[in-house]
């Protein structure tokens, strides 16, 4: 039988708690967790996750990798599922059905603002069950949002058939307006916080910006022109993918990061797809739902992980 030791030249060392500082390569037997680990530098990547119960698009998306919440989209557009980093489980609906809405929150305080059909509804989700909060004061659908549930903002999309710049920030009951964008466009990505938010492409547009909490700036734009992307994480990391460029090759499973002053490409989505829910971080983002390149709505989820050292485990007694 072929060992670690006649391989390696040397016994896995048995220890009672992780390394503090382990090498690349290093392998420890854990003797507390009954478990054999190892420590690498791993590669970005998009792995599959467990698939939505309702197929859908143009929905709403915040939370983290593994308590993430979904809504809005599809038809009839009320649903709401809550992921667990495995699988995904109903949830309670909308009040106002919808789609092409903007996200703000956590699973347990979420927040769902604008739509399509065209509104200015804001909702607050507790965990279990959505209840109305104060309405936008500019109606619109196919805007992004950021933030939390009391602490959010909303900027872009279009109200009838303009574009739109303005900005709105909810303090929990209420929106008042910020500082508009330099830029108009919809169908953008959004990532951050209300006072450090990011919009990102839209409108076939590379165009990004930072809001500070009263003013947006325009910064680095996207390598590439985009529509329909979705954007998660924080000003200084954000992860942008998917999307639609305008014309060839159309929908796309490209994704970006940003920390603060550059974009970077990073893994490509095992399904290209454009209008999808995002949430999640640089380091562990997750892309569910949306439009694939064959025009079908996809309940397909998908897990990112950030290129970077890592403590794995290879088995367990």
């Amino acid at each position: 039988m072929t060992t670690y030791k006649g391989i390696k030249g040397f016994n896995i060392q048995t220890v009672s708690s992780d390394p503090p500082a382990p090498f690349t390569g290093q392998v420890w037997y854990n003797s507390t967790s009954a478990t054999v680990k190892y420590f690498a530098v791993l590669s970005a990547a998009w792995s599959t996750g467990g698939a939505m119960g309702e197929n859908r698009t143009e929905l709403g998306g915040c939370g983290t990798q593994t308590a993430a919440l979904g809504f809005g989209g599809g038809s009839p557009g009320n649903a709401t599922e809550e992921y667990n980093g495995t699988s995904w489980t109903t949830g309670g609906n909308l009040t106002t059905a919808r789609d092409s809405l903007g996200s703000a929150g956590t699973q347990t305080a979420g927040l769902a603002f604008g739509g399509e059909p065209q509104t200015a509804a804001t909702e607050e989700y507790n965990g279990s069950s959505w209840t109305n909060g104060g309405n936008l004061n500019s109606p619109r659908r196919l805007l992004a949002g950021c933030g939390t549930q009391t602490a959010g903002l909303a900027f872009g999309g279009l109200p009838g058939t303009s574009n739109q710049v303005a900005t709105e920030e909810y303090n929990g009951s209420s929106w008042t307006n910020g500082g508009d964008l330099n830029t108009t466009r919809y169908n953008l990505g959004g990532a951050g916080t209300q006072t450090a938010g990011l919009a990102i492409a839209g409108k076939g547009a590379a165009d990004v910006e930072e809001y500070n909490g009263s003013s947006w700036t325009t910064v680095t734009d996207l390598p590439v022109g985009k529509q329909k992307n979705t954007g998660a994480g924080l000003q200084t990391a954000a992860l942008n993918f998917g999307g639609e460029q305008p014309g060839s090759p159309g929908v796309q499973g490209t994704t970006q990061l940003y920390d603060g002053s550059s974009w970077t490409a990073s893994a490509t989505m095992n399904v290209a797809r454009s209008s999808s829910g995002g949430a999640g971080t640089t380091s562990a983002g997750l892309g569910f739902g949306g439009v694939d390149a064959a025009g079908s709505a996809p309940g397909a989820t998908e897990e990112f992980t950030g290129s970077g050292p890592a403590t794995l485990t290879v088995g367990t007694d």
